[in-house]
């Protein structure tokens, strides 16, 4: 019999080893005994899983001072009885029922898997660890597993066991740190949570799965049993999102793009029925999704992840997001996604101290806790949890079929002292502010996506001067794809939140990006942290009366469209919303009844088109011999004039901007030759809203006339407050 330190221990969920009583163990006198805890229940026997027949009744063990009964039922097995698969039959206040035992069940993880996660090498780690349906010895069930090394016991709590840790304690595997059971009858959907006794003896608050791939809907926190998606097999991942490839990209998120008729969020089936065909007839190449992440508080917009293999249940299940991305795929859309390793939120029932310990987290809140944001940081220096973030971003690409992942705050990763008054950050072993260890999972990330998913992209938010972030980690770079170019948008909009009467003063605001716009592979924002927190949406910035702010906006987007660099537009950009972003509502549809709203929709979908047809516009993106300047030094009356080049050399696109409210009649500027001139885009055509200021037939032509140190030039008309696209078109 076992002793009664260890049947108390089981009964006050104190034990560690449950493997090493529960099931069927020999003692030293040759015999097997059988046993099992089961609360509440008033009688249990084992019997024979092939036949059905009884083999042994199990006697309940009395403890306390008044022998009460304990839910711990032994039985030693009659002398000889051959080994056999059996089933215990459990008798309790709702009846008689049968069930396999979990502690009849062979271990989990492979020998191979325990090494590779011990050593933070498993490249999919979440093909272990979590929650999995699965079937072994012929049972139905979900294996279990966590990684919780500094804990003294951890259970499995969810629907199926009345939420209570005594039931279902897990096998600790020492060689990894971590615990895994096989609960046979759990079915996919089932709720469930880990029960955590810390080192100190402390229980927990229960901690939802870090690797579950299905979660309640918020307010609740429960993790959900759920099959790690399928891996979707493409031949054609990132094919838009070649260097040499037009990008533009619609950043959207879904909780308020817009709203059902009750007011709540649309699932991912309504969402493809209508966000899909809108991005596509808009001509957008990529729709990108701010963070789908399971996460706790709305309006954090889910840059405060806790789930991070769970698409957020505010959308509907899992498999709606994998159909919602086959859908943009159908559609001619690549889908990027948020993702955020930089941070995370400090909810109970979080990472945060998972096993009582600083698990994911530093320990020393001068490098585990983000000040502006009171969120935790990763320590990216700790094997298992570079392993979890790792394995993270494989997980989307392979399981879900997206196709490149926008990596948020970078800049906080990179800097040890990032929005830290000095003293209170710790330096890294050379005595720098550089983090090394997460400078080393940037490369890594981008290297093993690389590796395993040639074609899938990673953008960096990344707001300092950090150099080479989209150069190969072999060349000593970050080996991101893309770089958000932060200096250019917060240039541009300084320059034009100014009247256009104290523009000349700041000229160089809008010239000063091309002195660094080859350096990296830059993605040119407008994103969703600039209409937002008191900042006014992007026509709400713009000076001057309702003509002119619509004008300015107009403006700005063919300057963007046309400048060097990849194109991201924010919602509600692409028809002037009013009002600066609300993430509680949905954006103000209804305002494109009015025709200034809906001549800056049109205006978009002709850049979108123009700028798809045009390799001019993208081929050379990020060399210099894409790009020419015609006139960067007219401060006095606010234009800039430049060319883009495809590798057709003998094909180029003017592209020519006036900033001020006063239209510029015979306005001469340099061109690279003879020929045609042809406006292919003007942004104060009528058919946007504007005042149809322009170029009579549309074209001009080049005259053997000196200027701007070029033999041809043209004379332009330049409307008030316009950019102009003309395309070259040499004769014959």
């Amino acid at each position: 019999m076992l002793s009664k330190a260890e049947v108390l221990a089981l009964c006050r969920a104190e034990h560690g080893d449950p493997f090493a009583v529960l099931g069927v163990h020999g003692d030293g006198q040759g015999r097997l005994w059988l046993r099992t805890l089961q609360p509440g229940a008033s009688a249990v026997s084992a019997i024979d899983a092939a036949s059905g027949a009884e083999v042994t009744p199990l006697v309940q063990r009395r403890i306390g001072v008044l022998g009460g009964p304990s839910g711990f039922f032994e039985a030693a097995l009659p002398e000889g009885c051959p080994p056999f698969k059996y089933r215990l039959r459990i008798t309790g206040p709702d009846g008689t029922r049968e069930i396999a035992d979990p502690y009849a069940f062979p271990a989990i993880l492979g020998d191979l898997d325990a090494w590779l996660l011990a050593e933070g090498s498993h490249l999919r780690p979440f093909e272990r660890l979590g929650a999995h349906p699965c079937e072994i010895d012929g049972v139905r069930g979900a294996s279990f597993a966590v990684w919780a090394p500094d804990a003294r016991r951890v259970s499995v709590v969810g629907d199926f066991n009345a939420w209570d840790g005594r039931r279902h304690p897990m096998r600790l595997r020492r060689e990894c740190g971590v615990w895994e059971l096989f609960i046979p009858g759990v079915e996919t959907g089932a709720r469930y949570k880990y029960e955590i006794r810390a080192g100190n003896g402390r229980v927990l608050p229960l901690k939802a799965d870090p690797y579950g791939f299905a979660a309640e809907l918020r307010p609740s926190t429960a993790s959900r049993v759920c099959a790690p998606p399928a891996v979707v097999k493409r031949e054609d991942i990132g094919v838009g999102s070649r260097p040499d490839a037009p990008l533009s990209i619609y950043e959207v998120h879904l909780g308020s793009w817009r709203r059902g008729d009750d007011g709540g969020f649309l699932d991912w089936e309504r969402l493809a029925a209508t966000l899909i065909p809108y991005t596509a007839d808009m001509g957008f190449t990529h729709l990108e999704l701010l963070p789908v992440s399971e996460h706790p508080f709305d309006a954090s917009w889910g840059y405060q992840p806790l789930g991070l293999y769970a698409p957020s249940a505010r959308f509907g299940p899992p498999d709606g997001f994998r159909d919602f991305v086959a859908a943009c795929h159908r559609a001619g859309l690549e889908v990027i996604v948020d993702w955020v390793p930089a941070h995370f939120p400090t909810d109970e029932h979080g990472l945060g101290r998972f096993d009582g310990d600083c698990l994911y987290e530093h320990a020393d809140p001068r490098e585990g806790r983000h000040q502006d944001w009171g969120t935790l940081i990763y320590n990216f220096g700790r094997r298992e949890v570079f392993n979890y973030l790792v394995g993270n971003a494989l997980f989307w690409i392979e399981r879900y079929g997206v196709d490149g992942l926008r990596v948020d705050a970078v800049a906080s990763m990179l800097y040890r002292d990032y929005s830290r008054p000095p003293g209170e950050w710790i330096a890294n072993i050379h005595g720098g502010r550089e983090n090394l260890e997460a400078v080393h999972f940037l490369r890594r990330v981008n290297e093993i996506l690389g590796q395993e998913c040639p074609g899938a992209t990673t953008h960096a938010e990344e707001s300092t001067a950090w150099p080479a972030v989209t150069r190969p980690p072999s060349t000593g770079g970050l080996g991101f794809n893309f770089k958000w170019n932060m200096g250019w948008m917060h240039d541009v909009l300084d320059y034009l939140r100014r009247d256009p009467i104290h523009r000349r003063y700041h000229h160089h605001q809008l010239t000063f990006g091309l002195l660094y716009a080859f350096s990296e592979n830059f993605v040119l924002p407008l994103s969703h942290d600039e209409v937002v927190h008191g900042k006014g949406s992007l026509l709400g910035k713009m000076p001057g009366d309702d003509w002119q702010k619509f004008a300015n906006l107009r403006a700005l987007y063919g300057f963007m469209w046309a400048h060097p660099g990849k194109k991201l537009l924010f919602m509600g950009g692409e028809f002037a919303q009013r009002n600066e972003w609300n993430d509680a509502t949905a954006l103000d549809w209804k305002l494109l009844d009015f025709p200034p709203h809906a001549g800056v929709q049109a205006l978009v979908r002709d850049l979108n088109r123009l700028y798809r047809a045009t390799p001019a516009l993208y081929e050379l993106d990020f060399e210099a011999r894409g790009f020419e300047w015609i006139s960067a030094n007219d401060p006095d009356n606010s234009v800039i004039a430049f060319l883009r080049r495809g590798r057709d050399a003998s094909r180029a696109l003017l592209c020519v901007c006036n900033f001020t409210p006063v239209a510029r009649h015979d306005y001469r500027l340099g061109v690279p030759g003879p020929g045609r001139y042809g406006e292919r885009l003007n942004t104060d055509s009528r058919y946007y809203g504007g005042s149809d200021v322009g170029n009579e037939f549309g074209c001009v032509y080049a005259q053997a006339r000196h200027s701007h140190g070029r033999e041809w030039s043209v004379a332009l008309t330049l409307p008030p407050l316009a950019t102009l696209l003309l395309e070259w078109e040499k004769p014959s």
